[in-house]
């Protein structure tokens, strides 16, 4: 996005709401690292787009990109995290303008899918915030494998110059049904419910103090995506009643 795009943008898309509505963050694109081109251009890109929000006298929002756990050479264990070759000379272009600018860095979470990818090697509960046998990393004791997964990150980011940086959870749930056993209306809401306590009480193992923002995917289920999993992330049906009750 170049600066006349970026000025065009947010005219367009944030000037007129900004009076009305509290906009904390804006993402400039989601998951792009090492899987496109473009995303050699999202340093550049960020920059263009918080240039035209001081233009326009918007000083109070922050800038950044959302990043999968693709972007990680290294899961497990958690105090292993590491970006891959491939994201790594990104990734630190990234650290650096975030670190500039004060802003966090988003990361999309999805203990759902580590879980599905590897049923019979990662217990159901540990997905769910209710393990039993809790997962040791030398002085870190997980009982999630959220909490593992966000570690993953902040691993990568203490060996890369990030130690000081914050994250956001841009995205994070469970589907309530699909092509397999374990989507089901109970375990996404046992997995929301629990994040939404969790978040509110603590950080993670390795940066305790440190409260996550945390967003929950999806607030509508999508019937316009491909049939399945994919189309039962939401909170709520399409005519806005609710899937399960969640309490915030």
């Amino acid at each position: 996005m170049n600066g006349n795009a970026a000025v065009e943008w947010v005219n367009t898309n944030v000037v007129p709401y900004a009076k009305d509505v509290n906009i904390g963050w804006i993402a400039v694109g989601n998951e792009l690292v090492s899987a496109d081109p473009a995303a050699a251009l999202i340093t550049q890109a960020m920059g263009n787009i918080l240039n035209a929000l001081n233009a326009a006298q918007l000083t109070g929002i922050h800038v950044s990109t959302a990043i999968s756990g693709r972007v990680l050479g290294v899961t497990y264990p958690p105090s292993a995290g590491d970006f891959n070759n491939e994201s790594k000379e990104i990734m630190i272009a990234i650290i650096k303008w975030l670190q500039t600018i004060n802003s966090p860095l988003f990361i999309n979470v999805y203990p759902y899918f580590a879980f599905a990818s590897s049923p019979t090697d990662i217990p159901l509960n540990y997905a769910l915030f209710n393990a039993t046998n809790p997962v040791i990393d030398g002085p870190y004791t997980y009982t999630s494998l959220f909490d593992a997964m966000v570690d993953s990150f902040y691993a990568a980011l203490d060996k890369n110059g990030g130690e000081n940086l914050a994250v956001v959870v841009s995205e994070t749930g469970w589907p309530t049904a699909g092509f397999e056993p374990y989507t089901s209306i109970q375990n996404a809401q046992t997995y929301n419910q629990k994040l939404i306590d969790k978040v509110k009480a603590t950080g993670t193992p390795r940066r305790p103090s440190a409260l996550l923002d945390c967003f929950i995917f999806a607030m509508f289920n999508e019937d316009q995506k491909g049939e399945g999993v994919e189309q039962n992330w939401g909170l709520h049906y399409p005519n806005a009643s609710p899937v399960y009750p969640l309490t915030f």
